[in-house]
């Protein structure tokens, strides 16, 4: 078995096959996917829990992803706290900081990314970070914002290097490996994905994005593709796929209180 830790199973390139993805991830041995219900932004924030009740095995998160921060008005968050009381949303995300695209004014970002921390602080739940171009400061907020309560979260789609990986890990979250690591150029990355402690790793499709070799020309990913990136950190580790793949999946259960699939 194996997780997929963040795909994006709403988004319109599923919307043609969506019960084909979700059935060839599971033939493909992934037994649970967290389903990121960020979507197109307020006011619609149910997207993953709606996909969650639907599937099996599909878990959900709420949130307003940077992009859409100037969205994110005082009622909007109040429903993204309501959501967090739903029984299949097991963390808030993805928030952060996205400085690259800039598709909402960073202040805003940095005021919503905020409340969102305290949302999540208030209800217990562990959070998503998206952070692009925006190390720094993402950092800063975490440390000062974030690390005091005690609660952990994911790192998605790390992109860093090792002394990054060791912020992450060093403010309790756990660093979650995308199809990027499987690219030829991502040297720097495997080497993060080889020193990082396997009790703190995840992986990932963020899929419909990001394929993974040997598929990336074919441009969509899906979920069943995490399968190729937990062989390439595994292949970096020096250690079975079969290995990689059950110690991914105690971390993202000890993270989220679940049980081990069998």
């Amino acid at each position: 078995m194996i997780i997929d830790s963040h795909c994006h199973l709403d988004d319109a390139a599923f919307d043609e096959d969506r019960d084909d993805v979700v059935t060839r991830a599971r033939a493909a041995g992934v037994d649970l996917m967290l389903a990121i219900g960020t979507g197109d932004g307020p006011p619609d924030l149910e997207v993953a829990i709606r996909l969650a009740k639907q599937y099996d095995g599909v878990y959900a998160t709420v949130g307003v992803h940077p992009h859409d921060a100037r969205k994110a008005d005082a009622a909007s968050l109040d429903r993204v706290a309501e959501l967090c009381g739903h029984p299949k949303v097991i963390a808030l995300g993805e928030i952060g900081l996205d400085y690259y695209y800039d598709n909402s004014p960073r202040e805003i970002q940095r005021e919503v990314f905020l409340n969102q921390m305290q949302i999540a602080r208030q209800a217990g739940k562990p959070i998503v970070i998206h952070t692009r171009d925006a190390w720094e400061d993402t950092m800063e907020l975490l440390e000062t914002h974030w690390r005091p309560g005690g609660l952990s979260g994911i790192m998605h789609c790390f992109s860093g290097d090792s002394d990054q990986a060791r912020e992450s890990l060093n403010l309790g979250f756990l660093v979650s490996f995308a199809g990027v690591v499987t690219f030829r150029r991502a040297e720097t990355l495997r080497e993060a994905a080889k020193t990082a402690p396997l009790d703190r790793l995840l992986v990932e499709t963020d899929a419909p994005y990001l394929t993974p070799e040997p598929y990336r020309k074919i441009r969509r990913n899906e979920p069943r593709y995490v399968v190729e990136t937990a062989r390439k950190v595994a292949e970096v580790r020096g250690m079975p796929y079969e290995a990689l793949a059950a110690a991914t999946s105690r971390n993202f259960c000890a993270l989220f209180d679940l049980p081990v699939p069998a």
